[in-house]
């Protein structure tokens, strides 16, 4: 094997998780589609607390917040592209843009981030952090969220 074939075939052995009954609806048009942003690059402002180790909470971002920090700490994650432009991994300038031009119906007022980097277990955010993020992306009636995960 070579390339990145071993961790392919690894990755591929891995268990996913199930689960029971997934719903399903038929999304609005995406040019009426409410917007959200949820980011795997533990984001937060300056003014909030920073995400620690194995922190499987979630931050919420207002969709005015320009003064994020990119919480993700691992010394192999270039943040180069971050420093350049904040819409590397949080793409919100482009969500605005795509309102503008009536491609998307609007951009949510909230937007949520979580730490990637977490333990082997991540059942807190499965059942705990994860569900309360999305109650309340529902209850700011987004339609969609895009995901960027770092």
């Amino acid at each position: 094997m070579s390339g990145d074939a071993p961790m392919r075939s690894h990755a591929g052995s891995l268990p996913a998780p199930e689960f029971p009954n997934p719903a399903f609806v038929t999304p609005v048009p995406l040019a009426q589609a409410k917007v959200a942003i949820v980011t795997s690059a533990a984001l937060h402002r300056a003014s909030d607390t920073a995400f620690a180790q194995n922190d499987t909470s979630y931050r919420s971002i207002p969709r005015e917040a320009r003064d994020l920090v990119l919480g993700h700490w691992s010394p192999n994650f270039d943040r180069a592209g971050f420093t350049e432009d904040l819409n590397v991994v949080f793409p919100i300038d482009r969500l605005e843009e795509l309102a503008t031009q009536r491609v998307i119906g609007s951009v949510a007022d909230r937007h949520y981030s979580f730490a990637g980097n977490q333990p082997d277990d991540l059942a807190t955010i499965i059942h705990d952090s994860g569900p309360a993020a999305a109650a309340e992306l529902k209850a700011d009636g987004v339609d969609v969220v895009l995901l960027t995960p770092v």
